[in-house]
């Protein structure tokens, strides 16, 4: 892995992963990059990933730490709390990452250095079948997903190819934190709604912001037995598409922009 020029904080939801957790190749990224740190999210798991989670953060305790939520709020929440705790840090870059690690750790680097630019101030995995990349999709979620991409692409009003690979980074900021401030209205799609708040807490056109915004072709990203997505959740998906559209196209936006406005006052959940 590239060694980040800048400290990075990845944040891990998890959500009963104690078969699936790979410990050691969290340790191997860290000792790799002097820069990047974890923030583990367990989202009111039921078997053992918890302690799974202590365990690995004994091993490396100033750059590991553990947010426990007491019950399952799910990944949009885990999310979002664990960036807005991130971001609410001294990291200069702050992300989020599947724990499964569809997408190897060592996509970090490739990521991290993509912000040698200094007007780049998001990238994001992109699983694009290219040559001399090793990208394995099953059939139906591939077709789907790209259905789903060009939905994302016009309620977006931008050309993005992969909004729920979840390998993403951004530039820590202020208007970063603003958009984490308070829950999202979708659960599964909400990488799609994180995106759309930006320009809305910026004040700014659809694609002001989106220009210092770059996908980055990810080397190699495979499917993960045990995944929790199913098919199903393509339809519910399908809903929330609904529901975004109309706080977003509609007169609704105006409520939903006053909702943004709303300060977080609830204090977030301890971490160790």
């Amino acid at each position: 892995m590239t060694a980040a020029l800048t400290k990075t904080r990845i944040v891990v939801p998890c959500y009963n992963e104690a078969k699936r957790l790979k410990p050691e190749a969290f340790i191997v990224a860290l000792e790799d990059d002097p820069d990047l740190s974890f923030l583990f999210v367990n989202d009111g798991s039921t078997d053992a990933t918890f302690e799974v989670l202590r365990a690995l953060q004994s091993e490396a305790p100033a750059r590991i730490a553990v947010m426990d939520l007491e019950r399952n709020c799910g990944k949009a929440e885990a999310v979002r709390l664990g960036m807005l705790d991130a971001a609410h840090g001294a990291y200069d870059l702050v992300g989020y990452w599947d724990a499964d690690l569809a997408t190897p750790l060592s996509a970090i680097g490739d990521l991290c250095s993509v912000f040698e630019n200094k007007d780049v101030d998001a990238v994001f995995g992109s699983r694009v079948r290219l040559l001399g990349r090793n990208i394995r999709r099953r059939p139906a979620r591939h077709y789907l997903g790209r259905v789903f991409a060009t939905c994302a692409s016009l309620l977006l009003r931008l050309h993005i190819y992969d909004t729920q690979c979840g390998a993403k980074l951004f530039r820590n900021s202020s208007a970063l934190r603003a958009v984490l401030s308070v829950p999202f209205k979708v659960r599964w799609i909400f990488d799609v709604e994180l995106l759309a708040r930006f320009p809305l807490v910026m004040e700014a056109p659809d694609n002001m912001g989106a220009e210092r915004w770059v996908k980055y072709p990810l080397r190699e990203w495979v499917d993960v037995k045990g995944s929790k997505v199913t098919v199903s959740d393509y339809f519910k998906a399908s809903l929330e598409f609904g529901i975004l559209l109309l706080y977003l196209r509609s007169p609704a936006g105006k409520t939903y922009r006053r909702y943004l406005q709303e300060a977080q006052t609830e204090p977030l959940p301890s971490r160790t």
